[in-house]
């Protein structure tokens, strides 16, 4: 999504391709939303009914079986990620996708979200003791060049998201739990 924050849409959405680059993410694959209900902003909340249709055309459209989301807490906290996650669970409700897998990103507390690469061997253990292929922990190999996607945006990497980047533990583990 555009989003527009402060005015800077045109240059994040240049910023996305760039970091797509790094990512070897075929440009064809990368959509930038410009939606006027949908911009960027704490306290601009997103209407879950328009992102279950908009998330439904493109299952529809790019035959996609596979949803990846943020869970109800967002990562961060922040309003839109929480919405996208909303959407994801009102298009699962409401329709009749069942041949789409959905999988929410586990947020973890700020401790271990601030522990960098020592996460690791937590979100494993934690992933083990959960029932069988309902939370994956997947690895990062290349956590240099999710820092180097990263500094692409070069309108947001300023200090504390240099630090956050370098610290969090999502820079070098993510864990995933299946929405049912």
């Amino acid at each position: 999504n555009i989003g527009n924050a402060d005015g800077m849409g045109n240059v994040r959405k240049e910023e996305l391709y760039l970091a797509s680059i790094v990512l070897k993410v075929p440009q064809k694959q990368v959509k930038v939303l410009d939606h006027p209900d949908l911009q960027d902003g704490f306290g601009k909340s997103w209407n879950s009914k328009l992102l279950s249709k908009i998330i439904e055309e493109e299952i529809v459209n790019r035959a996609i079986d596979l949803v990846i989301t943020f869970d109800n807490y967002g990562v961060s906290g922040h309003c839109n990620h929480q919405d996208v996650h909303q959407g994801v669970r009102k298009l699962l409700q409401d329709t009749s996708h069942k041949e789409v897998d959905a999988w929410e990103l586990v947020s973890t507390n700020i401790l271990r979200k601030y522990s960098g690469p020592v996460d690791m061997w937590l979100s494993l253990l934690s992933a083990k003791f959960h029932l069988s292929g309902l939370v994956h922990c997947l690895l990062n190999e290349h956590p240099r060049r999710s820092l180097a996607a990263m500094a692409e945006h070069k309108s947001q990497w300023v200090w504390f998201r240099k630090l956050f980047v370098s610290f969090s533990s999502y820079t070098y583990v993510n864990c995933l739990k299946k929405i049912n």
